[in-house]
């Protein structure tokens, strides 16, 4: 495939191979760009920043809106692209597809919905006599970075935004998965976006991603990635804004009142969708000692019946990981607590990038399976006495994206939706639980800011003040 620079799409001698988890067939290649072609990316993109600023409410609503009614048409073509290139299976495919259109349409929606406010600026003595308002304008030019595991709804819950609210759009997607964002990027052209509104860059994030993150000229960067990541670029980006969602380790806490019918299946859909490379996989099992034993002899003969294999079989529950790498660091991480006196309920072997649904009991606090991002199908469950307990551990990380906890006491409910240090916390659901609608973010390690298209769009506007003396 090619990419998209100032309005054309162009090829490149230097190419990266796109390969099938599954079993490193090549799909495709794509241009290996450069800081030169980042460079002609930036500087289209300036004058796609006034292009997008002109563009009227109802121009962006109805390509938004274009886009968002042919993707549901062509869902079935997406889903095989996301599902080829990437980690999920075809079903877990066809949902982000459709939730991707779902994205573009909250986009549409939401760009009627910017703006401002009066100010009364008689409220202080001496400023009688003025009038005045306050207006949200786009920041620009957005840097859209996007990763692996959901190569086409993350780009719309950037792009769709930044279109929305007036911004221009330099696109990095992960070199593993750009397959899909250029398909996007495609159909947002056929939908009527004005060219060099969109840039799309592929290449190694060492070379253009930071050539990106460093120019004055972009004012936002949005990114969706590793902590170490984010916190490279926040040191060489410099002054601007940012948006960014770094991960979790994140906590379902299960209490003795719980229904278990419901939390089982939610708990097992959370700990391995997408093989669990997915920054809301409940990677951490807090259960109350009295349900305990069932809550883990269930997910035990649960984890047991998923079937692992072929991404593109209607039958597969799981898929691979994204590379072998990754595939042996999940590994020595489940060694490690291994090591450390955890014990080993089921899973834990790989091939390839083919890891077992894995559960492993009693991990100790220190190993970085209790503190780190395992970002794979391994899931920690502790036994804990109360409540009480339960959040000292759920909090005891540094990381806050999102949290659960199963209970039908309301009460109990209130108190875990208070005390926990996350962005959200999902109520009888398990931490895997979003809509593209609604604020998403975390505290602490977890990152900056708020995704989910409104919220999105706040952050890539800027309010400007008006103020008028009435003589």
């Amino acid at each position: 495939m090619e990419m998209l620079l100032a309005g054309n799409w162009v090829e490149r001698n230097a190419v990266i191979e796109v390969t099938d988890p599954d079993d490193g067939t090549v799909i495709d290649t794509v241009p290996e760009a450069t800081t030169a072609d980042m460079e002609h990316g930036l500087a289209a993109a300036e004058r796609g920043a006034k292009v997008a600023r002109g563009l009227p409410t109802h121009e962006r609503m109805a390509v938004l809106l274009r886009a968002a009614q042919r993707l549901e048409r062509e869902v079935e073509d997406f889903a095989n692209l996301i599902a080829r290139e990437g980690v999920k299976t075809i079903r877990e495919a066809r949902k982000e597809a459709t939730r991707a259109a779902d994205t573009l349409r909250l986009s549409a929606e939401e760009a009627r919905r910017i703006h401002g406010e009066t100010v009364p600026f008689d409220q202080r003595p001496g400023s009688e006599g003025r009038f005045g308002y306050f207006v949200p304008e786009p920041v620009g030019i957005v840097a859209a970075i996007t990763p692996f595991n959901d190569p086409l709804n993350l780009v719309a819950h950037k792009v769709g935004p930044a279109i929305a609210s007036g911004n221009a759009v330099v696109l990095k997607p992960d070199s593993k998965t750009p397959l899909s964002a250029i398909k996007l990027a495609h159909l947002l052209l056929e939908s009527g976006l004005p060219e060099e509104v969109l840039q799309v860059v592929t290449g190694p994030g060492s070379v253009v991603g930071n050539a990106l993150v460093r120019d004055p000229r972009v004012r936002l960067v949005s990114f969706t990635g590793g902590k170490e990541t984010g916190e490279a670029i926040i040191r060489s980006g410099g002054l601007k804004r940012y948006s960014m969602e770094l991960g979790s380790n994140a906590p379902t806490l299960v209490m003795n009142d719980a229904d278990l019918d419901l939390a089982v299946p939610a708990i097992l859909s959370g700990a391995y969708w997408a093989a669990g490379q997915n920054c809301l996989h409940v990677q951490r099992l807090l259960v109350q000692r009295r349900v305990y034993g069932e809550v883990r002899d269930r997910l035990v003969a649960g984890a047991r019946d998923l079937r692992t294999g072929p991404k593109v079989d209607e039958a597969t529950d799981m898929g691979p990981i994204i590379d072998a790498p990754n595939a042996r660091r999940i590994h020595e991480m489940v060694q490690e607590a291994l090591s450390g006196g955890a014990t080993l309920l089921t899973g834990g072997g790989y091939e390839g990038t083919h890891f077992e649904p894995t559960l492993i009991e009693n991990a100790p606090r220190s190993s970085s399976l209790a503190r780190d991002e395992v970002y794979g199908p391994v899931t920690i469950l502790q036994p804990v006495e109360n409540l009480d307990e339960a959040i000292e551990v759920a909090n005891d990380v540094d990381y806050g994206l999102q949290a659960a906890i199963f209970t039908r006491d309301i009460s109990t409910a209130h108190r875990a939706v208070s005390a926990l240090h996350y962005g959200g916390v999902m109520v009888n659901d398990s931490t895997d639980y979003r809509i593209d609608a609604m604020p998403f973010g975390g505290v602490k390690g977890s990152g900056l800011g708020r995704e989910g298209v409104r919220f999105a769009v706040h952050e890539m506007t800027e309010l400007k003040v008006a103020s008028f003396v009435l003589s």
